[in-house]
């Protein structure tokens, strides 16, 4: 057999280069990354469940001593709260809600800016200056006007975050939508009559994961923020819901006497952004590699 005949030669000839998930695995900032948002997560999915039992022995809206008595694992807050139980169970809320406005927000971008891309001329044009419109309206300005008017809900969070979103995440998806629209394949796909909805869905959504994935993530930290300054305003969480962004807000005024009741919420947010953001950093230069490995 000749050397050139070899199966292990054959074999790393066909071998296929990594993937994303593996590219991003690989990387040290990306562990790290992964480790401080898996722990704050972990405390806001598991916080609630070992409520009052496992913990304090308090429920968060229950009365456990004087206003801010530093005394304790972590004292009281404003209305005599134990601080440790109000940490606890103010995290789920503020992480489904960011991921329900990111998720939202991915759907409304990413669909508007692909029709954008795919379709062109009136469409592409109708759909990017009225993104242009809202672009032009800052985040917060917008978030404040509309739960002005509509209240401090659920929804009405979730639904403002996630429009402020979509006109960023629309432009990412459009301009990568645009590289993949005139491929080979997708000419092929017309040629044979495919749908256009399965065009999108099928051959180009797939091309175009890794920047979305990567604006996933950063939208995911800018909801976190969004959120947490709303609570912090009082247009968010509204009392007596356990919220980090409002426990913040709630006990700022005794910074200097019992300084616990904002510093761990202002921790977790801080160690959950800095994760995420290592997270997206990651992604973003596993997908540039992937990108330059394939074009080899």
């Amino acid at each position: 057999m000749s050397v050139i005949d070899s199966p292990q030669l054959v074999e790393r000839e066909v071998e296929a280069p990594p993937g994303l998930l593996r590219r991003l695995i690989r990387q040290r900032q990306a562990k790290i990354g992964v480790a401080l948002t898996a722990a704050v997560v972990l405390i806001a999915l598991f916080g609630p469940l070992v409520l009052p039992w496992g913990a304090t022995g308090y429920t968060s809206t229950e009365f456990a001593g004087r206003p801010f008595k530093p005394e304790g694992l972590f004292g009281t807050d404003n209305l005599g709260r134990d601080v440790l139980t109000r940490f606890l169970d103010g995290g789920l809320r503020l992480l489904m809600f960011a991921a329900l406005a990111t998720l939202l927000g991915m759907i409304i971008g990413g669909l508007s800016g692909m029709a954008a891309a795919y379709r062109g001329g009136i469409v592409d044009s109708a759909i990017m200056r009225s993104n242009d419109v809202l672009l032009a309206l800052p985040q917060l300005v917008f978030a404040l006007l509309a739960i002005t008017v509509l209240g401090p809900q659920s929804w009405v969070l979730v639904t403002v975050i996630a429009i402020t979103h979509a006109p960023r995440i629309a432009r990412v998806t459009r301009s990568a939508t645009v590289a993949v629209v005139t491929e080979d394949f997708i000419r092929a796909s017309e040629m044979y009559a495919v749908p256009k909805w399965k065009i999108l869905v099928q051959d180009v959504l797939p091309n175009i994961t890794g920047p979305l994935m990567v604006e996933l993530g950063l939208r995911m930290t800018y909801s976190i923020g969004a959120l947490a300054s709303l609570s912090f305003l009082g247009l968010g969480m509204q009392p007596p819901t356990a919220d980090w962004g409002l426990m913040i807000n709630e006990n700022r005024i005794a910074l200097a006497i019992q300084p616990w009741g904002v510093i761990l919420p202002v921790l977790a947010i801080a160690v959950l952004t800095v994760g995420t953001n290592l997270i997206t950093d990651s992604l973003a230069r596993a997908s540039a590699n992937l990108n330059v490995g394939e074009s080899k």
